[in-house]
């Protein structure tokens, strides 16, 4: 039962920090996907791509137990439209697979693979919660992007220099 309540929280959580990042993501211009800030920085495409797919990555968790990143399908597309369809699926699939998840499905052990090399291994449940960690880390990544190209930054979590409004 406790996983269980874990799942509708991190649920819960992924609500709570959608709208915030569909706001980032409609704000990206698909011109700006080449920039990066720095020659070891990602691009701002796939950094915008990442935001967009990591909630998918819960319900590969959940789902498959397991994620491996050679064979994990990443969407490609600089279409701005495409990719917010493409996050608007993750969300869903990732709140679908946790809202199915059974207690002996959370309770298993998660694996990250590299070409079927073991690159760590976690509780599921503990790995869930770094997931979304991980989703916002790279959301505010993608905001500090947004703002060295003159993109208002939208609200997140109370009013930006951009936005001050909270809506």
């Amino acid at each position: 039962m406790e996983n269980k309540l874990f799942a509708t929280a991190y649920i819960r959580e992924l609500e709570a920090e959608y709208t915030s990042t569909k706001k980032c993501l409609e704000r990206i211009p698909e011109s700006a996907y080449g920039f990066k800030p720095h020659p070891k920085s990602m691009e701002m495409g796939y950094l915008t791509l990442l935001v967009a797919e990591i909630p998918l990555w819960v319900a590969v968790m959940v789902e498959e137990g397991e994620i491996d990143f050679l064979t994990f399908k990443h969407l490609e597309t600089r279409e701005r439209n495409a990719v917010l369809r493409h996050y608007d699926e993750s969300i869903q699939r990732a709140k679908t697979a946790l809202q199915n998840a059974t207690e002996e499905s959370l309770a298993k052990e998660f694996r990250l693979l590299n070409n079927g090399h073991l690159l760590y291994a976690q509780p599921m449940i503990e790995a869930i919660g770094s997931t979304i960690n991980h989703w916002v880390h790279h959301r505010g990544q993608l905001t500090v992007y947004m703002r060295l190209n003159d993109i208002a930054v939208p609200s997140i979590y109370g009013p930006s220099a951009d936005d001050k409004s909270f809506g």
